[in-house]
Parts: C-alpha cells; sequence; structure tokens
C-alpha cells in the first residue's frame, strides 16, 4: 500500500496459474548483449501511485545521452497489478523495468524464470549490503535469484488533528500523546474516550486500515511459510478481529472505504482523528486535507504494538525486456541511496538503503505541513523497529483487499462481528483454493 503503497487499494493479488515456459526477449539464462556506449536505447518504465521518480528520469537522461526513458505511470495498485499478471502470462507488454508492490511479490516470486536474476546482470555497486537485509531478501526466489531492486519501505507511526483532540481535551504534542498509541488496548480505549467526549465523533478512518496493520505486526499473517491458507488457526489474527469490532460497535469507526471518494473527501472534513500512517501516508494526507489543513495535522514516532511496515515496492526486469543489461542499470540507479532521498523529498516514500538512513539530508528533513515534524529522523527511528517483516505467500494481497476489507466493511454496516469473521473465512477459502 499505497495500497497500499496505496494502503490498500494496494493489495489486489491474484494467485496464477501456470505460465508459458519462455517470455519474448528470451529466458532467464539467456540474455541479449548490452548495446554499445553510443547506441541509441529506448526504455521503458512502469509504475503505480507515487514514486517520485518525475525529476529523476530527466537526470538519468541527462546522465546518459543515448537513453530515452517513457515512463508508464498508473493511478492505482491494483488495475496496476493485473495488468501486470495478464502481460506476464501473456509473454509480452511489460516494461523493460517493472514495478511490482510487495504486497504483491509473492505472485510473482514463484515465476523466477520471467524475470532477470538481478545478482547476476545489474552493476556492481548494487551489492546486498546496499539496502535493509529484510528488504533484500524478500526478492529472493527459493532457489536464491533476486528479481527485485528494493524501493521504498513503509515504517509505520501514527498520524492524527491536533485540533480534534484539543477539542476533546486530549494533550497535542507529538510526545505527550505516545501513551495513547503505546498498544492497541490503549489506542482503542482513547478511541471510546473520545468518542464519548464529543458525542459521536469519529476516532479512526476505518476499520480494515486499522486491521490491515494488525495483521502485518503478527509473526505469521493469512499465508503460512507453507503457502498454504492459515487464517482460522491463527490466534493473532482472531485477536486483531475482535479489537477492531469491538472498537466499530462502539462509535469509533468513521465507515470510510481507503482510496474512495469519500474517504478522499474525509480527509478534508474532519471525519476521523486518527490515522495509522506508514510514511507514503503523509502524501496522501496533505493530498487529500489540503492546503487549508495545513498545520492541523502531527505525526508522531509512535505506534500501537511497536512499530512496523506497511508497503513499499521493488523495480525487476523481465526477461521480456530487449535490454535488460541498461534496464538493471536504470533500476539500480533509481533505487541508489541518492535517488531514493530524492524521492522521499518529492513524494514521501522512504529510503530501504541502509546509507541513506544516516543521511542528514534525510534526517534534516522536515514537513512544514505537520507542524514542521522531523519526518526524516522520526521514520528513520520507525524503521529500525522493523526486524523481520511476515512473509506473504501467494493471494495474501488478493485476501487483504477481497476478503478481510469486505468483511469488515460488511460489520460496519451492521453485520455481526461473528457472521463477519465467517465471510472473511469463506472468501480466504475461496481465492486460495
Amino acid at each position: 500500500m499505497r495500497t497500499i503503497r496505496n494502503g490498500l487499494v494496494l493489495a489486489l493479488g491474484i494467485t496464477m496459474t501456470a505460465l508459458g515456459a519462455t517470455a519474448c526477449g528470451g529466458g532467464g539464462d539467456e540474455t541479449p548483449a548490452a548495446a554499445g556506449p553510443n547506441e541509441h536505447v529506448d526504455l521503458t518504465l512502469a509504475t503505480f501511485t507515487e514514486f517520485g521518480y518525475e525529476a529523476l528520469i530527466p537526470e538519468y537522461e541527462r546522465l546518459h545521452p543515448n537513453i530515452k526513458i517513457t515512463h508508464r505511470k498508473t493511478g492505482q495498485g491494483g488495475p496496476y497489478h493485473q495488468d501486470l499478471i495478464t502481460k506476464l502470462a501473456a509473454g509480452s507488454g511489460l516494461a523493460d523495468v517493472t514495478a511490482v508492490e510487495e504486497g504483491h511479490l509473492s505472485d510473482v516470486l514463484d515465476k523466477g524464470s520471467k524475470f532477470n536474476d538481478l545478482s547476476k546482470i545489474g552493476p556492481a555497486d548494487a551489492s546486498p549490503d546496499r539496502w535493509l537485509g529484510w528488504k533484500y531478501d524478500a526478492a529472493k526466489t527459493k532457489d536464491g535469484k533476486v528479481i527485485g531492486y528494493g524501493t521504498d519501505i513503509g515504517p509505520l507511526a501514527m498520524c492524527y488533528r491536533k485540533d480534534m483532540f484539543a477539542a476533546a481535551g486530549l494533550p497535542t504534542d507529538p510526545e505527550q500523546v505516545k501513551p495513547l498509541f503505546a498498544s492497541w488496548d490503549s489506542y482503542f480505549a482513547a478511541g471510546a474516550d473520545y468518542v464519548s467526549k464529543t458525542k459521536g465523533k469519529a476516532w479512526f478512518d476505518s476499520a480494515a486500515q486499522n486491521f490491515n496493520a494488525m495483521v502485518n505486526q503478527l509473526p505469521q499473517g493469512y499465508i503460512g511459510t507453507d503457502d498454504k491458507l492459515a487464517v482460522e488457526g491463527n490466534q493473532g489474527i482472531k485477536d486483531a478481529w475482535t479489537k477492531v469490532t469491538d472498537a466499530v460497535a462502539k462509535g469509533e469507526s468513521a465507515k470510510l472505504t481507503a482510496f474512495s471518494n469519500e474517504w478522499n473527501s474525509g480527509f478534508k472534513q474532519g471525519a476521523f482523528a486518527t490515522k495509522v500512517c506508514p510514511a507514503w501516508m503523509l502524501g496522501v494526507i496533505k493530498e487529500q486535507a489540503g492546503p487549508e489543513n495545513s498545520g492541523k495535522w502531527a505525526v508522531t514516532a509512535a505506534f500501537p504494538g511497536g512499530g512496523g511496515n506497511w508497503g513499499g515496492s521493488y523495480l525487476t526486469v523481465p526477461t521480456q525486456s530487449k535490454h535488460p543489461k541498461e534496464a538493471a542499470e536504470l533500476a539500480a540507479w533509481l533505487t541508489a541511496p541518492e535517488q531514493q532521498i530524492k524521492a522521499f523529498q518529492a513524494k514521501g516514500t522512504f529510503p530501504s538503503q541502509v546509507k541513506a538512513l544516516t543521511d542528514p539530508a534525510l534526517l534534516s528533513q522536515t514537513d512544514a505541513y505537520f507542524g514542521n515534524a522531523k519526518v526524516g529522523e522520526l521514520f528513520a527511528e520507525q524503521a529500525k523497529k522493523v526486524q523481520k517483516p511476515q512473509y506473504k505467500g501467494p493471494g495474501d494481497g488478493q485476501i487483504q483487499e477481497n476478503a478481510s476489507s469486505p468483511a469488515l466493511q460488511a460489520v460496519e454496516q451492521g453485520k455481526s462481528a461473528a457472521d463477519g469473521w465467517q465471510q472473511l473465512v469463506d472468501s480466504a477459502k475461496k481465492i486460495t483454493r
């Protein structure tokens, strides 16, 4: 997310059926020769939502006069990944450099033959120690092939409306509000208090947004490491379901579907007081809440349960590419520390590069919209709390988007928590059967 990076349009993963044996542009072990230094090369780059590459592309073209880049930018992550899977199966149509969101990564990892091994064709400076270890390892196939260079990550913090907190008699300083966000129990308890004091105003935007963050924090999510469905027997998921649906019953949810028109408008209208905030969400809030709400939002280096990661993507080079060497060099350059910092400054996509996390250019980054918060330092601190992201097997993204979210929306519209849980289980089984 965006879905998730878009938060939650972010995941509309589709379990793939067997694909053809050979993609256009050669097999996984046979790559076309690199172009000569002066030979003109046309490359295509496909991304979704906001990667922050608008200024970087012309910079790369200036540094490489023989290369012309066409950027295919899609607005939402769900349709983008559906199209990716269709073109992957067809064996043609994918960009030379194709972005893949982490929630969909599992749907392509077992199709490693359709992607170039970047550890073999990529430049020498794109070494594993460039990235956070868990970020790099997540893009490895079971046989050790590296199919993606990590772009951003989504360390979690909490955003809130200072003016709405003040009106309810709650603290407003980022340090003083941290105890409210110490655990999910304290968060939902503060929400119940807020609803009472404001005579029914919502504490958070949607049950699904909180539930997704809670599930991402668990050692095991919807799919086990054996790639089998693990919902019914996962006590952590059941406990998260109970906490979220109890909060819904207490009136804490604004009952808005993430990235819907109503959800977008909710930021401007002050429809909710708090928001789970991976780093990329700052850009979403600024865009949707608008300049009239600048200074009303704040972000704090706290998150219920200690933190976690939500979102982040990879740049891959499909074997369909006719210029895999040049494509790998472009992907490596875009994900280098210097460029990741520039992308963060442009769109809030937080770096996954080790060097970037200690760079003064990142740590000194502030955001006037959030009261001049030191967002670079804040999210670097939150990123350190992420040890090992949860394994996401095939179908994980689709369960999040097409099973858990609709089930929670049904509860928000009046269905009982027990019936909603059964809806989640039944839908997940259909997706993974």
